[in-house]
């Protein structure tokens, strides 16, 4: 969860379930295959399983795939995978009770490992793709869970994915030594499980996947220690229309007001592609360029947070 006193946006500005779709239709053209539904908690929003219908079977589009924190998950599954959604990525940092009150403020472990279930259940009655489990590594707080974690995503039939610990929005408490690198997350899975073996990739996903010898995979996202800056392809869009191309930019260029404005769709393509070929967005890897104080000060401090909330990951789908 954000700081306490986080700043929700206004829902008036919220983009509508149409406007929606036609920035979906204007990305579609410029060669984007595969939507992502996150937050914040996309299950929050109202009549969600609507606007999956109404982008899930859009021409051109590959894979449209959902990251919730899975408390909701247990009632939206079936809604969800009816509506055509093709995938869903459930955040979850701890098997621990105690752990899980402490993150997310909320003691609502059981009914994300319920949500978890249903998502199986729903998901493979209609051929979707595999269930992943989102698990940020944070050093004194679940880095003696990762062997745990990866149990469970075999018990319930999905690959976990670690993540490396980030500098963005409002985790003021980050440090270098709290990360858990790539390497370290690696010499523990092999010192218990043996031998690891990469898998072969073809796609611009970030997480790097790897097999026991047994067969189960998990991923590793090593976007502090290892950026992937050069080959990323992702960009962000938030609920109130403002597109980020990098996780870590301090600023986003305005699709809401064009688009409300009456702009046709050719001059929103235009806008998109000309911002695309000209960002320089490098964030992680001028940041691992830096020694600790000076990256220390470029962690967003709560007022900064409480004045401008577009810099919180929960808003621009950290």
């Amino acid at each position: 969860m954000p700081e306490p006193e986080y700043v929700w946006l206004p829902r008036e500005q919220f983009l509508h379930f149409e406007e929606l779709s036609v920035l979906v239709d204007v990305f579609l053209t410029l060669g984007v295959d595969k939507v992502r539904l996150t937050g914040g908690e996309p299950l929050l929003r109202r009549d969600l399983p609507e606007l999956v219908a109404l982008l899930a079977t859009k021409p051109g589009l590959r894979e449209l795939a959902l990251t919730t924190n899975g408390v909701l998950l247990e009632d939206f599954a079936e809604p969800l995978f009816s509506a055509g959604l093709h995938r869903v990525s459930v955040s979850l940092d701890t098997l621990r009770r105690e752990r899980f009150v402490a993150l997310t403020r909320r003691d609502d472990l059981e009914r994300v490992r319920g949500g978890i279930c249903a998502a199986q259940r729903a998901g493979r009655a209609r051929g979707a793709g595999p269930l992943k489990l989102d698990c940020v590594v944070i050093r004194g707080t679940n880095d003696d869970e990762i062997a745990a974690l990866l149990e469970y995503g075999r018990e319930v039939g999905a690959e976990v994915r670690f993540i490396e610990y980030m500098d963005v929005g409002g985790a003021t408490r980050w440090s270098m030594a709290r990360v858990v690198s790539r390497g370290e997350i690696l010499e523990r899975i092999e010192a218990r499980y043996g031998r690891i073996e990469p898998v072969p990739e073809t796609s611009s996903a970030p997480a790097e996947r790897f097999a026991l010898k047994d067969g189960t995979t998990f991923g590793i996202i090593a976007s502090t220690t290892a950026p992937f800056c050069s080959s990323c392809d992702r960009s962000r869009l938030t609920a109130d229309g403002l597109w980020y191309g990098c996780l870590y930019a301090r600023n986003g260029t305005d699709l809401r007001e064009p688009l409300r404005k009456g702009a046709a769709p050719a001059e929103l393509s235009a806008l998109v592609a000309q911002t695309w070929r000209s960002r320089a967005d490098r964030g992680a890897e001028e940041r691992l360029r830096l020694a600790a104080p000076e990256r220390a000060r470029l962690l967003v401090a709560p007022t900064e947070l409480r004045t401008d909330p577009h810099l919180e990951m929960h808003t621009r789908g950290g």
